[in-house]
């Protein structure tokens, strides 16, 4: 979106980075849809993660940016995974109104095995484990999370599903990611990354026409004898939803307006202003430091490295050098 301010009957794009809003109120839907490029490329590039761990945390920080700007206060929504997976950790922060961050663990011999071994799916890369989806609002308020099995789901599934089950709020959610190459101005070969997201959620002013199947036995499934229908407006909707492209949510040139009106114009859809999302770490010198000066004599005595200590942020790879009579305790 341009700083400028549009004229009645132009219309500006939101561009990359952008979280956009929108609403269909012909189906009784709102959601937010998000085409991720330098912050993305940025984050991934600074790790220099195999492009099969940059592909999953891609997704997670797509999902963390589409749940965390709905928030309405000065806190932090996290997306973690823990698994048994070659890829046992993830982990993307959003701290309002607009910074973002992630990183990811991995096992380098379990992940070239599973590469060879033809089993690279996401899925399988994560292995069985949980989701851990928290909102923290800050001191003196109790952080809620929310705790969904991974067990062979994609993160797409995921997040539908943990809306379904703690919000009881119909939720579809599309994830795509891509890798380019291509030449800079100077015709040198060029490796990139983008990725885009959609959320929609069926939010009826009636809310007996949300009512979902059942869960049962923990696993989704729904009884032979469940008789439930579903609103035909959420099912018009997720039908919809379902028909995307994963290139269309990373294609530059579609951008996230064209691709909601390209879904929704039969029905009508309104944008509204778009959110910046920023790649921001909240580590600091003096942050660290005083967790430093927590350790104990034995902690930092093993953390001695020539007179000083150095520790590394794990998600913007910043290092910070220490003296050891600035964290020794009195």
């Amino acid at each position: 979106m341009s700083d400028r301010s549009s004229a009645l009957g132009e219309f500006d794009f939101a561009g990359d980075d952008h979280v956009v809003p929108f609403q269909v109120e012909g189906l009784d839907v709102r959601g937010r849809a998000v085409q991720l490029g330098p912050l993305l490329n940025t984050i991934l590039g600074r790790h220099n993660y195999p492009p099969a761990v940059a592909r999953l945390l891609a997704e997670a920080i797509v999902l963390t940016v589409l749940i965390g700007t709905s928030l309405k206060f000065q806190g932090k929504f996290i997306v973690q995974t823990k698994t048994d997976g070659p890829v046992d950790l993830l982990v993307a922060d959003f701290a309002a109104p607009d910074n973002v961050r992630a990183y990811a663990r991995f096992d380098e011999e379990r992940l070239v095995a599973a590469i060879a071994a033809g089993e690279a799916s996401p899925p399988q890369l994560l292995g069985n484990g949980i989701l851990a989806l928290t909102i923290d609002q800050g001191n003196y308020m109790q952080p809620y999370q929310g705790i969904v099995p991974l067990d062979g789901s994609t993160l797409e599934d995921i997040a539908g599903f943990y809306f379904r089950q703690s919000e009881q709020i119909p939720t579809r959610v599309r994830l795509g990611v891509a890798e380019l190459f291509d030449r800079d101005e100077e015709g040198k070969p060029r490796h990139s990354w983008r990725a885009g997201g959609l959320m929609a959620q069926f939010l009826p002013s009636a809310p007996e026409r949300m009512r979902q199947p059942d869960l049962h036995g923990g696993d989704g499934d729904v009884d032979e004898g469940d008789d439930h229908v579903e609103d035909d407006a959420w099912a018009e909707a997720r039908a919809l939803v379902e028909t995307i492209d994963s290139d269309e949510l990373t294609d530059p040139l579609i951008g996230v307006e064209r691709l909601l009106f390209r879904l929704f114009h039969e029905r009508g859809v309104r944008v509204y202003p778009p959110q910046k999302v920023l790649d921001r770490c909240s580590c600091s010198r003096d942050k660290i430091k005083g967790v430093l000066k927590g350790f104990s004599a034995e902690e930092i005595a093993s953390s001695d490295e020539g007179g000083e200590i150095a520790v590394t942020c794990e998600f913007c790879s910043t290092t910070y050098r220490y003296q050891l009579e600035e964290v020794e305790n009195a």
